[in-house]
């Protein structure tokens, strides 16, 4: 496909856009870190070029959308950027009608509230504009109840094209495809609603929960024909078969809890196995039980009126200062609880100085994190980037990183995955080292253990499978 780049593509980011660039409706399922982003916005000048379109709807995690300006300023030229919180979007719709591709960028949150929803259709249905709409991280429109998950595949309906983009189409269940490729075109598989679909690629049954009779896949059938399926109209790529990247290294640091943090952890540990072993328990009552403990190993615990009591002389976080002060580099620190993440914060700016962190999670803004990032990408004073891997850990490049330190870890194998791949992705040129902080004897152990063997923690998982652990 005959395409001026403006920056150098890899051979496989060729191959994706000779593959998909034609399409009316295309997935690009590019693994974290082999640079999906240009290869959408490659596609989108592409497709500007050949007058196919006028206007680019990219929709992104609140975490990510705003990156994507740094990235099309990259990979392209003449464009003229909005973002949704923008009063006006077509003053330079008038002012240059040719000349500019013009991008509009909304979070994936917006799309839950009306205001965002129409704002968005009267972009997509205002006369003699052709569209692109790229949906970013696919997988936040999996839930197929949910608001957004409605409002967005209704939209979809509206544009001219419709790209969607994930390293993991798939993160519980093949059903998972069904709402990401309804977004692209209800005909892509086939099927005109997704109980066929389910009932083609999964033998259900029904388990009781809570006094309610609910169903579950037991099993999942005829995944051959699915994949297939997906071949004609996405193309897949991962790091390990098209990236000479360096290696990723891990190591464990155990740590011991202090007399007070045993004495709690083991009381809280007996009411957590007495309340898994209740069946009219709800899952949402034992998870609770299970995260106090993974709280008492991380420092501290929240009791029911709300009120955080912390243990003093945190071994974990003794552990993490050694490791700091004795290794050279920039650091990522993750971490579960914004309890721990504010402590962190505190801590290295008592040692190293107020700009030597940034972080990124629930409490900052979205202007905010793109200038964490940038600083930590660019500034040599800024040494740690600490956050929590749920809202950080997606679609940022964090590749002066040298070393990723886990305090806590999520359940979530796919947050796990991916805040690994903010070091380890194109324009890394070093190994990396993932450190994990374990609490001998705790529930961190069943955590790190269950994530080493890419089990998916389901309530079935933290139901039976920790009961027989806390035994």
């Amino acid at each position: 496909m005959k395409y001026n780049y403006k920056t150098k593509p890899f051979q496989h980011q060729r191959d994706a856009l000779n593959a998909g660039g034609l399409h009316m409706d295309y997935a690009y399922f590019m693994e974290m870190g082999t640079g999906k982003t240009k290869v959408a916005i490659d596609n989108a000048a592409f497709m500007k070029k050949n007058m196919w379109i006028d206007w680019v709807i990219v929709i992104a995690p609140n975490s990510v959308y705003r990156n994507w300006i740094d990235e099309i300023q990259k990979h392209s030229d003449t464009n003229v950027i909005h973002v949704h919180k923008d009063k006006s979007i077509y003053g330079d719709m008038i002012r240059h009608p040719e000349r500019a591709l013009k991008w509009f960028l909304i979070n994936v949150e917006a799309l839950s509230h009306k205001s965002g929803v129409e704002k968005l259709k009267s972009l997509l249905t205002r006369k003699n504009c052709r569209h692109l709409m790229i949906l970013d991280e696919s997988t936040t429109i999996k839930n197929r109840s949910a608001k957004r998950t409605r409002n967005i595949c209704k939209l979809g309906k509206l544009a001219n094209y419709r790209r969607i983009l994930t390293g993991s189409p798939i993160t519980k269940s093949p059903l998972d495809l069904y709402t990401q490729c309804e977004f692209l075109s209800p005909q892509l598989l086939g099927f005109d609603s997704f109980f066929t679909f389910r009932a083609r690629y999964a033998v259900m049954q029904q388990i009781e929960m809570g006094g309610r009779q609910m169903l579950f896949p037991k099993y999942y059938t005829n995944l051959d024909e699915l994949t297939d399926k997906l071949k004609t109209f996405s193309f897949r790529v991962r790091k390990k078969d098209c990236l000479d990247l360096p290696d990723k290294l891990y190591t464990v640091r155990k740590i011991d809890l202090t007399a007070k943090q045993q004495e709690v952890y083991n009381r809280l540990k007996k009411f957590a196995y007495a309340t898994i072993n209740q069946d009219e328990v709800s899952f949402a009552n034992k998870l609770t039980e299970i995260l106090r403990l993974h709280q008492v190993a991380n420092g501290f615990v929240k009791a029911d009126d709300g009120t955080i009591n912390v243990f003093d002389d945190c071994p974990k976080l003794k552990e993490l200062m050694e490791i700091l002060e004795d290794t050279e580099g920039k650091f990522i620190i993750w971490a579960n609880y914004v309890q721990n993440i504010k402590t962190i914060i505190n801590k290295l700016k008592e040692k190293y100085g107020a700009d030597s962190v940034v972080s990124i999670f629930g409490e900052v803004s979205t202007e905010d994190r793109q200038q964490a990032v940038s600083k930590f990408q660019n500034d040599s004073s800024c040494r740690f980037f600490v956050g929590n891997p749920s809202t950080g850990g997606y679609g940022l490049t964090l590749t002066s990183a040298s070393y990723v330190v886990y305090f806590s870890n999520s359940y979530n194998l796919e947050v796990r995955e991916q805040s690994e791949d903010r070091a380890h992705r194109i324009g890394q040129d070093k190994n990396v080292t993932y450190i994990d902080l374990i609490a001998e004897n705790t529930i961190d152990e069943f955590i790190v253990s269950a994530l080493d063997k890419k089990l998916k923690l389901s309530a079935e998982t933290l139901g039976e499978e920790v009961k027989k652990w806390l035994n």
